[in-house]
């Protein structure tokens, strides 16, 4: 089967039928099978006609036929009227013109094409290098912006929380500049690639031109040399680079090209109250309870403070109390929530937000009246809350099933993070029945409160993952058990250990620094920081409310 296909493939048939070719007309250049060199000869009888076996041909250059006089092929070629002519034709209408012989006009072409095809293949090569160096200079440059994006975080950690646009502004710089960049590259390396493709075809239309035996063909090629000369310019775009100068407690500054930013401090008073009341503050080797505010509120889980001598409070009822640092009732809302709200919180300017799991919403409380702010996507319930130092809302959220938990960060309505899966695809938070409370860090850092695996999870800006925290605090036998969880002006993480009647209190890398164990907490859980650096904790089972000065 093998052997009869291969003879299959190499049967040559004739020009003029499909039977196998026997004969050869030279004069012609066509294959013929017996019975139709008659109908051959006939054509074109006028031609004298060289018949040979196939296997004796000789090939040659076929003339085209004359268009004016039939039976006629063109062999030279009419230099004043610049087309091919026959016999006939140079004692006719072209008699007196000057001409040349076909096949010397062919062989010239033909030398020329041969020239110009060398000359596109170095072409060729020349543009396959510069295509090299261009991918070279792209990923230089992609490292180069790569390592500005880290100068630019690194210098970012000297600058208060306060300069953050300032630094967003510069990321969305080194973005716009790496992307005209890249962009400018990318677009000289496809016009190198397109006309390399080019020239390939090219090269390759002419060989088969070279390869065949038709005046036709060789006569019609048209020149693209001169276009293909015109090779790209690879532009040799200058790199920026950032400058910066840092004179502790003066001034800070930090460029790049056109863009310049500078911090300057004059007094201490030209700093935040918050600043300010962090260069004065240390821990107290022990704490002190400054106030004890009953409450009778039934399973006091959440607590958030408004200024300094008030918070709001609330238990597994509907309704949310705002108590002074006497105890005296300020105010009082009654939620929109089915049983209780998931958790509380307040804004910068003092507003009351309260989430709703059941009903999928947070909402605010304007003037006594109730808004809702964000309506969370289906399948998904909100419970904890923190309102950012930007205005952001970051809301811990679980599944109807509680099996897959989440925080995201919303400006307005609109989502712009979410914290879900570390760099390995893996959950950050476990899945279950208790709420992730949320808080954000003076750094940037999200700092979560997972009840569910008994652990504190810190993360970047970004969502990175910095650390996990769930030891027991010293001569303690339960395990670490997390409530509510807050930061200080001083960057300290605070979290209550319910089963262990204490508070742990860690610096901003994750390192244990005290245990908060003397103020006689039984359950806490509620825990939030007023505007003087006071802790206010609220105790599950007894409804009290303790003010515990911890900090000088």
């Amino acid at each position: 089967m093998a052997t009869a296909t291969s003879q299959a493939q190499e049967l040559i048939t004739c020009d003029l039928c499909v039977k196998p070719v026997q004969q050869f007309c030279n004069s012609c250049q066509v294959g013929l099978c017996e019975d139709c060199i008659n109908k051959h000869v006939k054509s074109l009888k006028s031609m004298k006609h060289d018949i040979v076996p196939f296997t004796k041909r000789t090939v040659q250059l076929v003339f085209p036929q004359c268009t004016s006089h039939s039976h006629q092929r063109c062999e030279a070629h009419c230099q004043q009227c610049d087309v091919p002519v026959c016999i006939k034709c140079l004692t006719g209408q072209h008699k007196g013109h000057v001409f040349e012989d076909m096949d010397k006009i062919i062989a010239m072409k033909r030398e020329k094409i041969k020239q110009e095809t060398g000359e596109i293949e170095g072409i060729i090569l020349k543009t396959t290098r510069q295509d090299s160096d261009t991918e070279n200079k792209i990923s230089q440059s992609m490292a180069h912006y790569t390592d500005l994006q880290k100068q630019t975080n690194d210098h970012r950690k000297q600058w208060h929380l306060e300069v953050d646009n300032i630094f967003n502004k510069m990321e969305s710089l080194i973005q716009s500049l790496r992307d005209h960049h890249i962009t400018t590259l990318k677009s000289c390396q496809s016009k190198l690639r397109s006309q390399n493709s080019s020239m390939i075809q090219t090269v390759q239309e002419n060989k088969e031109i070279l390869k065949s035996n038709k005046v036709s063909d060789v006569n019609n090629y048209q020149s693209k040399l001169k276009e293909y000369r015109n090779i790209p310019q690879i532009p040799d775009l200058p790199l920026p680079s950032l400058q910066t100068n840092t004179v502790q407690g003066r001034e800070l500054s930090i460029e790049l090209g056109e863009y310049k930013a500078t911090l300057t401090q004059t007094s201490l008073s030209s700093l935040t109250d918050e600043v300010s009341f962090l260069s004065v503050k240390e821990l107290l080797e022990e704490a002190k309870v400054i106030a004890n505010i009953p409450t009778n509120v039934k399973n006091l889980g959440r607590v958030a403070c408004i200024g300094s001598d008030k918070a709001w409070i609330s238990g597994q009822d509907k309704k949310v109390t705002c108590l002074d640092i006497h105890g005296a009732v300020q105010d009082t809302v009654t939620s929109t929530c089915d049983l209780f709200p998931d958790d509380i919180t307040v804004t910068r300017q003092g507003e009351l937000i309260y989430s709703d799991a059941y009903n999928r919403t947070v909402n605010i409380v304007r003037d006594g009246k109730t808004e809702t702010l964000i309506t969370t996507p289906r399948g998904w319930h909100p419970d904890g809350l923190c309102c950012t130092r930007s205005g952001d809302i970051l809301v811990s959220m679980c599944t109807t099933d509680k099996s897959h938990r989440k925080i995201v960060r919303y400006q307005g309505q609109r989502v712009t993070q979410e914290i879900d899966k570390d760099e390995h695809g893996d959950p950050i938070y476990q899945g279950g029945k208790y709420a992730v409370y949320v808080v954000e860090n003076n750094n940037g850092d999200i700092v979560a409160s997972d009840c569910n695996a008994d652990t504190v999870v810190v993360v970047d800006r970004t969502g990175k993952v910095r650390f996990r925290y769930n030891d027991k605090s010293p001569g303690r036998k339960e395990s670490f058990c997390p409530g509510q969880i807050v930061t200080d002006s001083m960057g300290h993480i605070i979290v209550a250990d319910q089963f262990n009647d204490c508070l742990h209190i860690l610096d901003q890398n994750g390192q244990f620094l005290r245990c908060v164990d003397n103020c006689g907490l039984e359950d806490p859980y509620g825990l939030s920081v007023d505007s003087e650096g006071r802790l206010w904790v609220g105790l599950y089972h007894s409804g009290e409310v303790k003010v515990i000065q911890y900090m000088k």
